[in-house]
């Protein structure tokens, strides 16, 4: 039997469990990688070509709930998009599963799995990478972009092509939901180390204990959980590309640690005492203002003229009028390729709603909007009540009020909305549940 072309990585912190799954695998596709542990998928991912993941969603004992196995399928799609995704989990934990189908996962199995029915939703997840590569290799870089007409967009790229041709540092300034990803990406894109990783590190997400593990990596025995030598994320982006996104979230304990390795450029693993040299471009990003903190004491003076070699503000989508429009087809267009739906268009009512919204939550909010509409599409018109718009008279579209308070009132309306559900809230806000948090606690806004 001949057999597959493919590269398929299994992730599960069982060894009988990753032994049984190469051993029928190995059968039917070219080559099987296993890891036991998924903090290694970064590096892994940024030296080979994988085709399919099968990624287990439970790690550690006692937290059996399924988050790190969404957390990393977020990482995987993240950095290499056109790896497909399968979740594996236990019989009684599909609610989870199908959370992940909702973020990027292709599919799901249940543990102990049948093997003909593992093998062939490999095999189809195969045939859509497939799908997925031919369709990138048509596209031209400047397609996966939209920069706009407006002034103020069109400053922010052209200064980000300018240092993309530098290893300056980069720090990318904007509200909720500008493109501070996109611009990080397209620095990293347009630079000398795009063949290498590109590594997008939420802080906003990390829990302090786990801070410098994430970060740094860790010697094996260098705690409860350390069974192996791990690299952190900047590690990881050895050569290339790291991205913090969300640094203004950092608490001011952890930025010494931070600075020292931006300083040094290099960095040491818990339980080590070797530091170990780094060649890594970093940009930052942030919707807080970082001077005005400064000046509050709640971010170091040092490490903000560390991160700050080159600053770019993205405008929002209220400086960018003449964007709205071309932005919404362009966004459309996208979310018909991704569902592979009939020609779909707006109609003329709706460019009208597009045009005088809002969008406080900016590019991610109309991307969300847009990608709902399209899925629930039942003909091939999108009206204004399919992307849910409506007329804003509040205090988010005035301008009078600083975009500190702005954002408070917003959480708060949001919160109320969803009856002070933190998951479909933060969702709403294009926030992890970990920034939401910090944001409430910054403002003092009680969870009831």
């Amino acid at each position: 039997m001949k057999k597959t072309n493919a590269n398929i990585l299994v992730i599960d912190d069982q060894e009988d469990i990753l032994f049984a799954a190469k051993m029928l695998l190995k059968k039917h596709f070219e080559t099987i990688f296993t890891l036991n542990n998924p903090k290694n998928v970064i590096q892994l991912l940024a030296e080979n070509d994988i085709d399919v993941v099968l990624l287990d969603m439970n790690y550690r004992i006692g937290f059996e709930d399924g988050r790190e196995g969404l957390y990393f399928l977020k990482e995987i799609k993240t950095l290499s998009p056109k790896t497909i995704v399968i979740l594996m989990t236990a019989f009684g934990k599909v609610e989870t599963a199908v959370e992940g189908l909702k973020n990027g996962a292709f599919d799901y199995v249940l543990k102990p799995w049948e093997n003909e029915k593992l093998l062939e939703t490999v095999k189809q997840a195969v045939d859509e990478s497939r799908k997925t590569r031919k369709k990138a290799k048509k596209e031209t870089p400047a397609e996966n972009y939209f920069i706009g007409e407006s002034k103020s967009i069109q400053k922010a790229y052209s200064l980000g092509e300018k240092v993309a041709k530098t290893d300056a540092n980069v720090l990318i300034l904007g509200e909720n939901g500008t493109g501070k990803f996109v611009m990080a990406h397209y620095i990293h894109q347009n630079s000398d180390r795009k063949n290498n990783a590109f590594v997008h590190v939420d802080l906003g997400s990390l829990n302090d204990n786990i801070f410098e593990s994430e970060l740094f990596g860790y010697a094996k025995g260098a705690f409860t959980d350390a069974k192996t030598d791990t690299a952190g994320r900047f590690e990881n982006a050895q050569n290339g590309t790291i991205f913090l996104d969300e640094i203004g979230n950092v608490p001011l304990h952890l930025q010494s640690k931070l600075l020292q390795v931006i300083q040094t450029k290099t960095v040491t693993r818990l339980g080590e005492s070797k530091a170990r040299p780094l060649d890594v471009r970093i940009i930052t990003a942030t919707n807080l203002n970082l001077k005005e903190e400064v000046n509050q004491k709640y971010f170091r003076e040092d490490l903000y003229y560390r991160i700050n070699t080159m600053e770019i503000t993205l405008p929002s989508l209220k400086e960018r009028k003449e964007d709205k429009i071309p932005l919404a087809q362009f966004l459309l267009e996208k979310m018909i390729s991704k569902y592979n739906r009939n020609e779909i268009i707006f109609s003329e009512k709706t460019l009208e709603q597009i045009e005088k919204h809002a969008w406080n939550g900016n590019i991610r909010e109309m991307e969300n909007r847009i990608e709902r509409a399209v899925i629930l599409c039942e003909n091939n018109t999108i009206s204004a009540s399919d992307l849910d718009l409506e007329q804003i008279t509040t205090f988010e579209n005035r301008d009078d009020i600083p975009l500190s308070d702005r954002e408070k009132m917003t959480i708060e309306k949001v919160l109320v909305k969803h009856d002070y559900n933190i998951s479909k809230s933060a969702e709403e806000l294009g926030l992890s549940r970990a920034a939401l948090y910090r944001r409430m606690e910054k403002y003092n806004i009680s969870n009831s």
